[in-house]
């Protein structure tokens, strides 16, 4: 038995311990928003934070993440939700959708280490995020309106 913290929430979990934790969140924990994508952690659909880190899920054993916070695109709230939330819609990022929850995991991070980034920095902290649909500049518009929001937000 494995006790992984998950979303705010603890979880004893009967799985071998070199199990993805893709597979733990979908397959078990019924969280579905963490996509499959290439199973290599080369497209970045599968990203979750653990311990605040973006994570490709589809390599990370789950015995590594005992003892740590994973964060899914479920658990992913307050401010910093909200201010990309509302960024996403105001630029109309997605189209078909399926990478966006990689997408948003790792817009979050990005924002939480640099809270004004610069396009190369938005483009090397967004690195490995695929979007088949070739959103890449709206993507970009909607963390630069995120940092400006939430950094207004501090000013106040």
């Amino acid at each position: 038995m494995l006790t992984i913290h998950v979303n705010g929430q603890s979880h004893q979990l009967d799985v071998a311990p070199d199990t993805p934790l893709l597979w733990v969140l979908r397959e078990h924990l019924q969280l579905v928003g963490t996509k499959f994508g290439c199973g290599q952690a080369l497209c970045g659909a599968c990203t979750v934070h653990v311990d605040g880190e973006a994570t490709r899920s589809c390599v990370t054993p789950v015995k590594s993440v005992v003892g740590k916070k994973v964060v899914t695109i479920e658990g992913l709230s307050g401010e910093l939700m909200g201010s990309l939330e509302a960024a996403w819609v105001a630029e109309e990022v997605p189209q078909c959708g399926y990478c966006q929850p990689g997408q948003v995991m790792a817009a979050a991070a990005l924002l939480v280490q640099t809270p004004k980034p610069t396009d190369a920095e938005i483009d090397n902290g967004m690195s490995g995020n695929i979007c088949r649909c070739g959103t890449y500049p709206r993507i970009r518009r909607a963390i630069h309106r995120a940092a400006r929001e939430r950094n207004r937000g501090r000013s106040s």
